[in-house]
């Protein structure tokens, strides 16, 4: 994972090559190669990184919530709906227009603070993936140097049984053996990977390490999300002078996810997702698809329809249907949980396990959650 020293590092290595070689103290590890780092180029010739992060977000925001907003007028799937299309105008207190105003709005400050944030990011360089896939390889390879230990701390001969399984499994011998690979000598004698410990250590490296990172930055934004919200409903004052704004809209639809008090969008949403890009050193593109992912999320958790066959609404039971719940004033004190996952809910007991309305709409949306 990327770190503020990684990049320095990284930085002042950028002028010339460089050949980290830890076979000077070692000569059984292979050496690790050199590397050159340059400016990393853009993904899209005609739009830089930096501006397609800040743009993405907003783009799959409207395209997402108008492919939801056909759905709602032209009343494709009302067997799947929430609430029927007249409780939309009867129970909102706010008109599409000041929702659609007040989103867009909220769409300036995050293109602002995400700009901020980004041009504070050091300049993002490529031409060291090889290295580091390499030191992941010696990872593994001085993990293997514990086998032969660990297999005799439950009576097993590691060297016996690398001899008697050389001749039909020559990589199992070596694993066995503490990572020592007859087969990986160069005819220069100088000591190599092997196919599988390059092939570990690039999953490692290319989906592994990238995988964690949208993980801990699910659970940093699920985290901050969560008990800001709560704080939200818990405190009077924060709850009248700015999150009552979006609990005018009773009956949530897509393009009014993003309906809050400005400094409350900035805090809430915002910032939580810049925090969790920040932590995990994610670069621009995968910082990218984080925000756009996160926003489809918030869209579809508002887009008040049950779909059983939404990939996003069977993943995880953070869905429409559950986030609904916290929209009516019989559940607006449960459910705090967004975008993602609704474990803090679980564990904090504000799961809605309440009674119902006695609106048909309503018992059959909770019915949904369950």
């Amino acid at each position: 994972m990327a770190n503020s020293i990684h990049s320095i590092m990284d930085n002042l290595s950028a002028e010339a090559p460089i050949m980290a070689n830890h076979s000077l103290y070692d000569t059984s590890l292979p050496p690790l190669p050199a590397y050159s780092l340059q400016p990393k180029p853009d993904l899209f010739p005609w739009i830089s990184d930096l501006w397609l992060s800040l743009l993405a977000p907003v783009a799959v925001y409207w395209a997402t919530s108008l492919f939801f907003h056909c759905i709602d007028m032209l009343d494709l799937f009302p067997q799947f709906r929430l609430h029927t299309p007249e409780e939309i105008t009867s129970r909102n207190h706010a008109t599409r227009y000041e929702v659609f105003r007040d989103v867009i709005v909220q769409q300036i400050i995050q293109v602002t603070t995400g700009y901020a944030l980004a041009v504070t990011e050091p300049q993002e360089m490529i031409g060291k993936a090889d290295y580091d896939v390499a030191v992941w390889a010696t990872r593994i390879r001085l993990a293997q140097r514990a086998l032969p230990g660990l297999l005799g701390l439950v009576g097993l001969n590691a060297t016996a049984i690398s001899k008697s399984v050389s001749a039909s499994y020559p990589l199992l011998a070596g694993a066995l053996a503490g990572g020592y690979y007859p087969i990986s000598e160069t005819a220069s004698s100088a000591p190599s990977f092997t196919a599988w410990e390059l092939a570990v250590a690039k999953a490692i490296y290319h989906v592994l390490i990238p995988a964690l990172q949208y993980f801990v930055a699910i659970f940093i934004l699920d985290t901050w999300q969560y008990f800001l919200h709560r704080l939200m409903h818990v405190n009077r004052w924060l709850y009248t002078t700015f999150h009552s704004r979006h609990h005018r809209l009773y009956v949530p639809y897509a393009y009014g996810a993003l309906y809050n008090h400005p400094f409350e969008g900035f805090l809430l949403d915002t910032l939580g997702a810049g925090i969790g890009f920040k932590v995990t050193g994610m670069s621009l593109i995968q910082g990218t698809c984080f925000f756009a992912f996160s926003t489809v999320k918030t869209i579809d958790d508002h887009c008040g329809y049950a779909f059983p066959w939404d990939p996003l609404q069977l993943i995880t039971s953070n869905n429409a249907a559950y986030h609904d719940i916290h929209h009516q004033t019989w559940g607006i004190k449960a459910n705090f949980s967004q975008p993602f996952f609704t474990f803090w809910d679980q564990l904090l007991g504000t799961k809605y396990s309440g009674k119902r309305s006695n609106r048909p709409s309503d018992k059959k949306q909770a019915e949904k959650a369950q």
